[in-house]
């Protein structure tokens, strides 16, 4: 009897056509990330064995010909010396068709065991990634994971029911200057007080303006960033107990014509574990800011018992001044666009796409059968080890719903770190 061979590649679905997949959008011009990450970062593994198929689910049909064209533009046309091929790209659904639930089809014709990239508005992730699970598949779902801790909960289930890996898409985790920093604040006792601050330029709410202050607000879709960074530094050290939120008004209303928060401040309160000392946290972000020399502003400062750790994430000490661009301060640590002297794509070892081929690499050996879905726990930002970020948010959110109340996090008697409802 012979035994199978190993699976050396995995096909991969990405849901969602937008910025961040494909680069395309309405201000593709104006991004950093004209050239998205997702779809290139998956034609590039592809060029390197990992990476079977490809294919893209979106809603809108009759926008498919303008993605193809501008894949093709930018990315195929950007690297000839990598040989991508845009055109072996599927997409769902019919050119001719409107379809939110095209996804499922995609998930269909996937083999089991695919990767399924999730990157649609925040409130479309819960359902996605449960379809996925429970196809089979290995699901990365853009941050926030889902909106509320049930839903956070409940695919926590659904992967461990269905044996797959599921997991946040927290590139921050892999940036060596924010990793370095967990590992030295590890060791600097208790935490006492953290801070940070992340923005958006004001006309990514044009970007944003199907979903932006109606079904997801600035919190989700900025501050989990810094919370999950938060959560993973005192993983199993502190626990959040207690959150308030602000928000600012005003810019947003005007650009979208609707109620829409500028600004939002989650202020949250944690316990620090055995000791029963107390520390505070802010972490505010905005989408009202003016155009600067960073398409995203970003920095923060956490203060423990024994010592403290600054970092502005903007600024890397690379400036570019251009006649075309103006001036500019570039981080080529997330992802590196500019293709080397041969014309080929060379940003692989750029934060923002190792996060990616972890995950793939992950999933193999899943499929493989050499490592577990749990064995990935203390290396991915994985579902299960996420929802304290979950939390934060959801209950910042109903702080604000109910006028700025304070919103209390409860946790299992089994498990001090296992947040099971808000009140």
């Amino acid at each position: 009897m012979t035994t199978p061979l190993a699976q050396s590649t995995v096909s991969v679905v990405c849901v969602g056509t937008g910025e961040y997949t494909t680069g395309y959008g309405l201000n593709s011009a104006k991004t950093d990330k004209g050239k998205g990450v997702v779809v290139l970062t998956m034609l590039d593994l592809k060029r390197r064995g990992l990476v079977s198929d490809i294919c893209i689910a979106g809603v809108s049909g009759s926008k498919l010909p303008s993605i193809r064209e501008h894949m093709r533009n930018g990315i195929e046309n950007s690297y000839p010396g990598s040989k991508f091929d845009t055109s072996a790209i599927k997409t769902y659904p019919n050119d001719t068709l409107t379809d939110p639930l095209a996804y499922k089809e995609a998930l269909d014709a996937a083999p089991t065991g695919s990767v399924v990239t999730v990157f649609t508005p925040d409130d479309t992730h819960f359902s996605i990634c449960m379809d996925a699970i429970q196809k089979g598949h290995h699901v990365l779902v853009t941050k926030p994971a889902v909106m509320t801790l049930q839903d956070h909960l409940s695919l926590i289930a659904a992967g461990k029911k269905h044996n797959v890996l599921v997991a946040v898409e927290m590139h921050k985790r892999f940036d060596p200057i924010y990793s370095d920093a967990r590992d030295r604040l590890r060791n600097l006792g208790p935490l006492g007080y953290f801070t940070s601050y992340m923005s958006q330029p004001k006309h990514q709410l044009q970007t944003f303006k199907a979903w932006a202050g109606t079904s997801s607000d600035i919190s989700y879709y900025l501050n989990s960033h810094h919370v999950d960074f938060c959560q993973w530094v005192f993983d199993k050290k502190a626990r959040p107990i207690r959150v308030i939120a602000l928000a600012a008004t005003g810019v947003a209303e005007k650009e979208l014509g609707r109620k829409c928060e500028d600004t939002i401040s989650l202020h949250v309160t944690w316990q620090n574990l055995p000791s029963n000392s107390i520390g505070i946290s802010s972490f505010t972000s905005s989408w009202s800011a003016p155009p600067s020399d960073v398409h995203s502003q970003q920095h923060f400062h956490a203060q423990c018992h024994g010592g403290e750790v600054r970092v502005d994430q903007a600024h890397r000490g690379y400036t570019i001044s251009t006649d075309a661009n103006g001036f500019a301060s570039s981080n080529p640590l997330f992802f590196r666009y500019t293709p080397d002297a041969d014309g080929c794509f060379s940003g692989q070892q750029a934060y923002g796409y190792r996060s990616f081929e972890l995950f793939v690499r992950a999933a193999l050996d899943i499929n493989n059968g050499s490592a577990t879905p749990g064995d990935f726990d203390g290396k991915l930002a994985t579902i299960g080890t996420t929802v304290i970020t979950s939390a934060i948010l959801e209950a910042g959110r109903k702080s604000l719903d109910a006028g700025g109340i304070a919103v209390e996090i409860i946790y299992s008697k089994e498990d001090e770190f296992q947040p099971i409802e808000l009140k």
